[in-house]
């Protein structure tokens, strides 16, 4: 049963090429023959997930099969799961099993998808390696010595290596998009509030968003088509109406103004990716895109703001793990300073105790106005470059990250060089702008991205251009082992 897209899969499903139950145990087969390697998976599903499928078809021969009926999925181990083990990649929540589902597992399982398992992840979705996970690294399919990205990494490499059909990621700096440029796929992070955050472990509150990672544009479609709406149990959900998205991928993109970001290229970039992404560029612009230059001068200030935002968010976020509740919990303590202190030292990894720290300085008394204050203000600032550009184009493109993926151990040494991987991808969430990744090329024979940033809830057009730069390319059709 060769690997197929999505889109293409549904169609088989429809047609009774092979049932959900045989497509279900091809995933649970690809899973047990690569896991070990790829250590993508944390938790498996398998009874369930057979259990489901052998329902999905039982409706398929009644003709009662809902939409996405038996199409096998992987969560990001960041969405609770009823029953099924969360973890976030943390000792923390080592053990943890949710009495309740995140909205969007349930939007999915309503739908007819099929959970095979919880993926891989930087723990508490903090980092951009995947190399902060307490069940270790997942490792890139391209190069297993090569990482995958983060925090989404597990997510990406079963996508990529063929272990589902699809996966849920989340994006709180580029979580979504780095690691599906780095392993060659495509992903969307959606406008801040499109996708119901209820049920998600929180790390970034202001900045956390979910989102589909798949091989095509068209299949993130199908996918963002579920996952997206108004929720009422999530405050920041957005209370408006969803697009057919599937419906807009084949609309001419002739006419349409693309701005490449002058601060996106040149010093830190790749020279090899910098050159794939004029390469494809050109292809848009042989599909009628008018390509101008464009400047937002601000967005050097975005790392540092970010990583004063996020880690003060966290901090509070992560208050709640204190050893009397859930999660982990330290032997014989003495008293509750010492509960607190030790369950937390033990339970969190040397990253999540990093950021915790800088955000509790950050939000500190003295500091405040200094640190948080101000970086509310340059995000801001971020915010206003991005309205004032979308006056004059439609959307602004570039390449995902600054390279393609490194070496594990590479660069855990160096938190400015591994935060660096981000530098093109938090605007988006400082902003709440709608962004994808697309794959664009290879350089040093690994996966290109390109990023698309669109203009708040203009999801369908991103996913458009994408899909028609996808008709006019192949590297979304490629799988690792392939010659590039």
């Amino acid at each position: 049963m060769e690997q197929k897209s999505l889109a293409d899969t549904l169609v088989d499903l429809e047609q009774k090429t092979y049932s959900s139950r045989e497509l279900t145990q091809y995933y649970l087969d690809a899973i047990q023959a690569k896991n070990g390697e790829l250590n993508a998976f944390i938790t498996l599903n398998t009874e369930a997930a057979l259990q489901r499928a052998d329902e999905i078809d039982q409706l398929r021969s009644k003709g009662e099969a809902p939409p996405l009926g038996g199409l096998p999925i992987a969560h990001k181990d960041i969405y609770c799961t009823e029953g099924l083990r969360t973890t976030a990649g943390s000792k923390m929540l080592e053990s943890f099993e949710p009495p309740y589902s995140a909205t969007v597992v349930t939007q999915l399982a309503n739908k007819g998808a099929i959970t095979l398992g919880k993926v891989n992840m930087d723990e508490f979705a903090m980092g951009s390696s995947n190399e902060n996970s307490f069940f270790g690294p997942a490792k890139n399919p391209w190069d297993t010595t090569r990482i995958p990205g983060g925090s989404s990494g597990g997510s990406a490499v079963a996508v990529a290596a063929g272990l589902c059909a699809a996966a849920t990621g989340t994006d709180t700096g580029g979580s979504i998009r780095q690691p599906a440029a780095m392993c060659g796929i495509t992903g969307i992070k959606p406008t801040y509030g499109r996708i119901s955050r209820w049920g998600i472990i929180a790390y970034a509150s202001s900045l956390d968003q979910a989102g589909p990672m798949t091989r095509t544009a068209e299949d993130a479609a199908i996918m963002l088509q579920v996952m997206a709406g108004f929720d009422d149990k999530d405050s920041t959900s957005i209370d408006a109406p969803v697009p057919d998205y599937r419906a807009a991928l084949n609309n001419s993109i002739e006419g349409l103004r693309i701005g490449l970001c002058q601060e996106y290229f040149g010093h830190g970039l790749d020279p090899e990716i910098e050159k794939s992404i004029h390469a494809a560029v050109k292809v848009l612009e042989a599909k009628g895109a008018i390509v101008s230059e464009v400047s937002l001068p601000t967005v050097k200030h975005a790392i540092p703001a970010y990583y004063v935002i996020a880690p003060a968010e966290a901090s509070a976020n992560l208050a709640r793990y204190d050893g009397v509740r859930f999660g982990h919990r330290c032997e014989a303590p003495v008293d509750l300073a010492d509960l607190y202190l030790r369950s937390r030292s033990e339970g969190f990894g040397q990253e999540v105790k990093q950021r915790i720290l800088v955000g509790c300085f950050a939000l500190s008394a003295g500091y405040y106005d200094a640190y948080y204050g101000k970086a509310q203000q340059v995000r801001r600032l971020i915010k206003n470059d991005f309205m004032r550009t979308f006056e004059s184009v439609d959307v602004i493109l570039g390449p995902t990250t600054p390279s393609t993926a490194f070496k594990l151990g590479e660069k855990q040494d160096d938190p400015v060089a591994m935060y660096l991987e981000d530098i093109y991808t938090v605007t988006s969430n400082l902003v709440g702008l709608p962004s994808a990744s697309i794959p664009a090329g290879f350089a040093h024979g690994m996966p290109v991205g390109m990023q698309l940033i669109g203009n708040y809830l203009d999801e369908a057009r991103l996913l458009n251009i994408a899909h028609q730069f996808q008709l006019e390319t192949d590297f979304h059709q490629r799988r690792p082992g392939d010659h590039v």
